[in-house]
């Protein structure tokens, strides 16, 4: 007795190398857009879409064609709109990707010095100038240049010091209210005009040096130390974020130290790497998780 045919013939599937590489290549991919977007103005967005993408099933599972129809329309608008929507973090992917930034690299050590010195001087200038409620917006910059910004204010190319960065930001000074952009161990220019963030201030006394720090932490990868004139706090903005009430010298030094380490492509001192963190995650042991990394403050 034969058994009977089928129909259609069964898919020849095969799994291979090549398939586990796809897979493994776009779910990297998808981990690093979702981190690119994180705590971003694109993650409601995306939502607002998925809701509308819903509605859209939902419709045309019951027949109304009238609210099909319609949104419909609006999910081909919003298509056309996502390019300008997501400009500040479609430029920051690219701009990673065009640095190798993904992938954190490790960082330099001749760089390391001159690092500490420059930090060191930051936090003693912010300091000063936070106890004589003096406002103050300085740019340091990281791995993407800033010369789009540099040209638009005074150049000087004078090497970083305190008492500098005091005659700056003097307030009878003519370069008092822009920005001094900071590369290495060198001041490049001040009063510089850094673009605002469209992101609403709630609070009264952040005012238009905050945004502007804000702004230009969304575009780029600086790092940007901001002193308020009416209150004399320090903030640190960074990948569109504000760290604020950072009067202690010591703690700002250390939180400034370790943003500026990030920005270039480093990771924070005593932090672990990759490898160490997928070893704890997954139950792994290797040397790094014996307890030689201790976090910092």
């Amino acid at each position: 007795m034969s058994l009977p045919a089928f129909p259609f013939a069964l898919p020849d599937v095969s799994f291979g190398i090549s398939d586990l590489v796809d897979i493994a290549a776009t779910s990297l991919l998808v981990y690093y857009l979702l981190l690119l977007i994180r705590g971003t103005r694109a993650v409601p967005i995306l939502f607002g879409i998925a809701v509308l993408a819903g509605l859209l099933g939902l419709a045309n599972v019951f027949h109304l064609l009238v609210l099909a129809t319609i949104l419909q329309f609006a999910l081909v608008g919003t298509a056309v709109t996502v390019p300008i929507v997501f400009q500040p973090e479609l430029r920051r992917l690219l701009e990673q990707l065009g640095r190798g930034g993904l992938i954190a690299r490790p960082q330099a050590t001749e760089d390391a010095s001159t690092l500490e010195e420059t930090v060191t001087v930051l936090a003693h200038a912010a300091s000063i100038l936070s106890r004589n409620r003096v406002g103050a917006l300085v740019a340091i910059e990281g791995a993407t240049g800033l010369r789009e910004f540099v040209e638009s204010g005074t150049r000087l190319d004078a090497r970083l010091s305190v008492e500098l960065l005091l005659s700056i930001f003097t307030r009878t000074s003519p370069l008092h209210d822009g920005a001094a952009v900071v590369r290495g161990n060198e001041i490049e220019a001040a009063g510089c005009f850094l673009p605002l963030s469209d992101n609403v201030l709630t609070e009264s006394h952040l005012g238009t040096r905050h945004r502007a720090a804000i702004g230009l932490s969304e575009q780029t990868d600086a790092v940007v130390l901001v002193i308020s004139e009416q209150t004399g706090a320090i903030s640190i903005a960074r990948t569109g974020k504000l760290s604020r009430e950072l009067g202690d010298e010591v703690r700002l030094r250390s939180v400034l130290l370790s943003c500026c380490r990030a920005s270039r492509g480093g990771r924070p001192q005593g932090a672990p790497s990759l490898r160490t963190r997928l070893s704890r995650r997954f139950g792994g042991r290797d040397r790094a998780s014996r307890g030689n990394y201790a976090p910092r403050a």
